[in-house]
């Protein structure tokens, strides 16, 4: 796809007008200076003539480094640059140009081509040329590092960075020897590594004075695993802390969500300081080691270093995403309390292990004398619930003397697109409340919990049931989703993961809630504790130099519409000035970062080298960025 044009339809047509007045000019003078009647009559000098005849010849075979309709190289060009030169080895980044330069004539546009000679003869470039070796430079990247760039993914996968409830991340031995790894790979990559008191880990390309600072943003924790719920359909044994490289994809926790951004920035920086490329505004990696749990990082490395003035999340979607939604976390927790009545009593529930995780699977114990009869009721009821609820989830029944296990498997998603998923959680209780109403249970905390969750949410992911839906143009509906559930010897906690677009004051959301449920709380007697949190929704202007250079190169690489996006997941850039996402996901397909069998697709790891390079090297060396 042709990049779009810098120049307008009316710009080129004043153009067109201009040279044809010119070639008129030429064709007059001409006409007069040689007819013998005229000419001695207007006594034109020499020298005019000559000038209108070399204006004229400029204007029609002089050469130009400008094409109108190309400002930088396309993807399909891109791509057999790289299948010509993979696995080709150069001593530098002008070597690889120079190579180019000298077989690539067929490929490129003259303005192109014009480019790269250009750079190989140290001529001095304009804006749009830098843009173009900046290309270019990404493209050497992904030749030269992106087998060791995914060695390193691995590497870093392979630590188990999830959080530890017991001991905080800078004191657990996991974020221990995550930042060992990170400062080695700094320092043998030549770049300039500061570890903040095991909060935040930063990396900086150091640029002028006068420059602007750059923060680049993402994270070494990861949500937790259920290694049980990893594996493919064929039978394939998956290891959430293992990076496997299958079928195209690399399988492990955090390849997408955020490890892989960690990797990315380190290559470029490694390759901007290996080919010694100048920069104005200084470039610095920020690792947040606290992005999924308590966000609490971040403040403590701001109050202690500078703010940058930009940044950038590569913890979401292509191209540019200048919205989140606010998060929010809705808490019921229910004492524990003895059963009552007749029938089977629940004594264990399980679900997500984090608030902004759908699990794919949600498990429940029930202890009832003669399990085995009751076992026949229950599969009966669980083929009834899943013909009403739409046949895209199972649920498992097993029965032995005095015990019967249920499992509800469903699809695990992000808890910020909970479309993308089947909720087993959500369908765990509102089958455990169908159960309740068969008289086939006693009544305790659990039961208690699922004439909770059918009352006030049921299966609906946008809050219509409680009437707090609503929706924004730009970002989107409020969508709400079970994700944690947590059984003590003392309480049930269950939670309701909010994500919450512009468009309704947060104390009037809270307000809502709190009285929707306060009514039903009172209405049914129900013993229950509610627990509310929010955050506000995030929105950045569009029309800042630099964020209209993200979207230059994220749409120009990866084919996609030039418009600016919104996203119901949150990052550490929420509260920063001038904070973006920008990658490193492709907008329209499902995130699988918090999914059981997170993935990142090979290609897409290796675009994602090739883009994050071109990004630094034109922010930094862009000296207008609002």
């Amino acid at each position: 796809m042709k990049a779009e044009s810098t120049q307008s339809d009316p710009d080129k047509q004043v153009v067109q007008v201009l040279y044809t007045l010119v070639l008129v000019l030429l064709h007059t003078t001409l006409i007069v200076y040689f007819d013998d009647m005229t000419r001695p009559q207007l006594d034109i000098p020499k020298s005019f003539i000559a000038l209108a005849i070399m204006v004229a010849m400029a204007c029609v075979v002089a050469p130009s480094h400008a094409d109108p309709l190309q400002t930088n190289i396309a993807p399909e060009v891109a791509s057999k640059v790289l299948e010509k030169y993979q696995g080709k080895e150069f001593k530098d980044f002008r070597e690889f140009v120079f190579e180019v330069y000298l077989s690539g004539k067929v490929l490129f546009t003259r303005h192109e081509h014009h480019t790269l000679g250009d750079y190989v003869a140290h001529r001095q470039l304009s804006s749009k040329q830098q843009a173009l070796i900046a290309r270019m430079l990404g493209l050497y990247t992904r030749i030269k590092y992106q087998d060791e760039a995914l060695d390193l993914l691995a590497r870093l996968v392979s630590i188990e960075t999830a959080r530890t409830d017991d001991v905080a991340q800078h004191d657990n031995s996991a974020f221990v020897e995550m930042e060992q790894v990170l400062a080695d790979v700094a320092t043998d990559f030549g770049l300039d590594y500061r570890n903040i008191d095991g909060r935040v880990y930063e990396v900086t390309v150091p640029g002028n004075e006068r420059g602007k600072l750059i923060g680049l943003h993402a994270h070494a924790d990861v949500v937790p695993a259920n290694p049980q719920e990893w594996g493919l359909d064929d039978g394939t044994e998956l290891s959430p802390f293992t990076a496997q490289l299958i079928a195209g994809r690399v399988y492990g926790r955090g390849t997408q969500d955020d490890k892989n951004g960690i990797v990315a920035v380190l290559f470029a920086m490694r390759v901007i300081q290996q080919e010694n490329i100048k920069l104005f505004n200084t470039m610095r990696l920020i690792v947040d080691t606290t992005e999924e749990t308590t966000s609490t990082a971040v403040p403590y490395y701001l109050e202690r270093n500078p703010t940058p003035d930009y940044n950038i999340a590569l913890d979401g979607d292509y191209p540019v995403i200048i919205a989140e939604k606010g998060f929010g976390v809705v808490k019921a927790v229910f004492p524990v309390r003895p059963a009552e009545g007749l029938g089977g009593e629940l004594v264990s529930l399980t679900g997500g292990l984090a608030y902004n995780q759908i699990p794919a699977v949600s498990r429940a114990v029930i202890e009832a004398p003669g399990a085995p009869a009751l076992s026949d009721q229950v599969q009966q009821l669980a083929e009834q619930f899943i013909a009403s609820y739409g046949n895209d989830f199972s649920i498992e029944v097993a029965a032995n003397a005095d015990r019967l296990e249920l499992e509800v498997r469903g699809v695990s998603a992000h808890s910020s697109a909970p479309e993308s998923g089947v909720n087993p959680v959500s369908r765990m209780l509102l089958f455990v409340h169908l159960l309740n109403g068969a008289e086939l249970l006693k009544q305790n905390h659990i039961t208690d919990a699922a004439r909770y969750a059918q009352d006030n949410w049921g299966l609906d992911f946008y809050g219509k049931s409680m009437g707090i839906d609503f929706s924004d143009d730009f970002m989107g509906p409020l969508t709400a989703a079970f994700t944690k559930v947590e059984l003590s010897n003392q309480h049930l906690e269950v939670a309701v993961n909010l994500r919450i677009p512009v468009g309704k004051p947060l104390p009037v959301l809270e307000q809502q809630v709190r009285a929707a449920l306060g009514a039903w709380q009172k209405t049914t007697g129900t013993a229950m504790q509610l627990e509310y949190l929010s955050k506000a929704p995030m929105y950045r202007n569009p029309d800042g130099a630099w964020v209209n250079t993200l979207l230059d190169v994220a749409s120009e690489n990866l084919e996609l519409a030039r418009e600016f996006g919104s996203s119901a997941g949150g990052t550490s850039v929420h509260d920063l000035p001038n904070g973006v996402q920008f990658g490193l996901a492709m907008p329209n397909e499902k995130y699988t970062g918090h999914n059981a069998n997170e993935f990142k697709s090979l290609k897409q790891f290796q675009l994602d080298l090739q883009i994050v390079v071109e990004m630094m090297v034109r922010l930094g060396q862009q000296q207008q960025l609002d």
